[in-house]
């Protein structure tokens, strides 16, 4: 049996970040499919994180050699260096009162953080896309959701080295057009389409 080491070091990642993030969701209130809890959506999200991880764990066993690469100085320096600068921001930025409500000072840190991981090689596609998932999170309440949506995905869209605009473009239009069908008019989400800060 040959173990496919990639695989395997990312499949107990997933398994462990959906289990802790299993067990904090606890405490949210579920809800159901029309009504939807706090806590509905992230626990449908962690349940099938958790059932991807167990289909990677399982496959590593199978899929043939491939070692993890190594880590260089860049790596271990920007890792460093983004873990104090996520800790740092949100101690200054938890101080001003209009970030410390509602997770925005947390957010921001994260964002600041992920863009400083970004400038190593290794990191930049996980720090990118995580970036952009912070940013969605920052800006849906006050930019609405198609700010957010378009932002987080042209953030994202640095990931990939070879995007197009045009496709990026389509992608953004898509995901508005299906997260206002699935979320505004069916479930009847209340969450701001548009921004409020203008």
């Amino acid at each position: 049996m040959k173990i496919n080491a990639k695989d395997l070091a990312s499949g107990i990642f997933l398994l462990v970040l959906a289990g802790l993030g299993l067990w904090l969701n606890m405490d949210h209130t579920l809800g159901n499919a029309r009504r939807m809890g706090p806590g509905y959506m992230p626990m449908l999200v962690f349940w099938l994180e958790l059932g991807l991880g167990a289909i990677v764990f399982v496959t590593s066993f199978f899929g043939g050699t491939d070692p993890l690469e190594k880590w260089t100085k860049i790596d271990f320096v920007t890792l460093a260096l983004a873990i104090a600068a996520g800790l740092l921001g949100y101690q200054l930025l938890s101080t001003v009162p209009a970030l410390s409500t509602n997770w925005y000072a947390l957010g921001l840190s994260i964002v600041i953080a992920m863009f400083i991981l970004a400038i190593s090689p290794g990191w930049r596609v996980l720090a990118t896309v995580l970036a952009g998932m912070s940013l969605f999170g920052v800006l849906l309440d006050a930019g609405g959701l198609f700010l957010s949506i378009a932002i987080m995905v042209v953030v994202a869209a640095f990931a990939d080295k070879e995007h197009r605009p045009l496709g990026v473009a389509a992608c953004v239009v898509f995901l508005i057009a299906l997260c206002w069908w699935v979320f505004i008019h069916e479930l009847d989400i209340r969450v701001n389409i548009w921004p409020t800060f203008f």
